[in-house]
C-alpha cells in the first residue's frame, strides 16, 4: 500500500526534527562561506600585488588584453566599465606598454556586439585600427584569458579591467601558465554596481573550479591568429 504524504505530515516531520534540520542548514551555510572565502582569498593572494592602478607601475608587454562588458546599461545609459575600460586601454598603448590590443567579449547575437563596440571606441580614443585585434567569442572571462594564449598565441599579456575583474582574470592566466599583469581601470562605486560585485564572489569560485578541479575548456578555440605587432 503506497504512503500518502500530506501536508499535516510533512508539518510533524519538521517539528518534530526542526533542531537537526537547523543545524544541517548552519553546517551547509558555514561551508558556503568558508569556500567562498577561500577561494576568494585564494585568487588575491595569488594576483592582488600585480594588478596595478598607477601607469608607470606596468611592465611591458607585446599584448594588452580587453575584457568585454556592454557598451550600454539599461538599454541606453553609457556603461562606466566600458568607458573606463576603454580609457586604460587607450592610455596603455599611447605609453607604449603594449604594442596590440586584443578585445574580448561576447557577440554572441547578431545585435550584441561587445568586441567591435570596443574597437570601434579605441579608434575613436586614437588607437590604429591595425593594432586592435577582435576576439569574438571571449563569452566570459576564462574564455578571454585562454583564447589569449590558444588563438592568439600570448604567454605574456597585460590584463585591462576594473582590479576586482583582473584579480580573478591574472590568477586564471598564471593558472594557465602565462606571464600577466593587470593595469586597473578607474573604479566604478559599488553602490553603483551592486551586483556587479556581489556576482564577483561566486564568480571566484568558479574560476578556482574551472582552473583548478575541472580543467575546463573554453566554449569555441579556431584557427590561429598571428599577431605581427608582438613580435617587432
Amino acid at each position: 500500500m503506497r504512503t500518502m504524504i500530506t501536508l499535516p505530515a510533512i508539518f510533524s516531520f519538521i517539528h518534530h526534527r526542526w533542531r537537526r534540520l537547523l543545524a544541517i542548514g548552519a553546517i551547509l551555510v558555514v561551508l558556503l562561506v568558508g569556500v567562498i572565502g577561500a577561494c576568494h582569498l585564494r585568487v588575491k593572494n595569488t594576483s592582488a600585488s600585480s594588478c596595478h592602478d598607477q601607469l608607470a607601475e606596468v611592465p611591458e608587454a607585446g599584448v594588452g588584453l580587453v575584457l568585454g562588458c556592454s557598451k550600454f546599461v539599461a538599454g541606453h545609459r553609457p556603461n562606466r566599465f566600458f568607458n573606463t575600460r576603454i580609457q586604460a586601454a587607450t592610455a596603455l598603448f599611447k605609453a607604449g606598454k603594449v604594442k596590440a590590443l586584443i578585445v574580448s567579449g561576447d557577440n554572441s547575437t547578431k545585435s550584441y556586439d561587445e568586441p567591435s563596440d570596443m574597437k570601434e571606441a579605441l579608434v575613436a580614443a586614437g588607437v590604429p585600427e591595425e593594432a586592435i585585434y577582435c576576439d569574438y567569442a571571449g563569452f566570459r572571462t576564462f574564455d578571454s584569458v585562454i583564447r589569449a594564449q590558444k588563438i592568439f598565441g600570448q604567454n605574456k599579456i597585460t590584463i585591462i579591467s576594473q582590479r576586482f575583474h583582473n584579480e580573478r582574470a591574472v590568477y586564471l592566466a598564471r593558472r594557465l601558465g602565462m606571464k600577466a599583469e593587470g593595469y586597473n581601470a578607474t573604479a566604478i562605486a559599488t553602490r553603483s554596481a551592486p551586483l556587479t560585485y556581489a556576482r564577483e564572489w561566486l564568480a571566484r569560485v568558479a574560476a578556482v573550479i574551472d582552473a583548478e578541479v575541472w580543467k575546463a575548456q573554453p566554449k569555441f578555440l579556431g584557427e590561429p591568429v598571428l599577431i605581427t605587432q608582438a613580435a617587432h
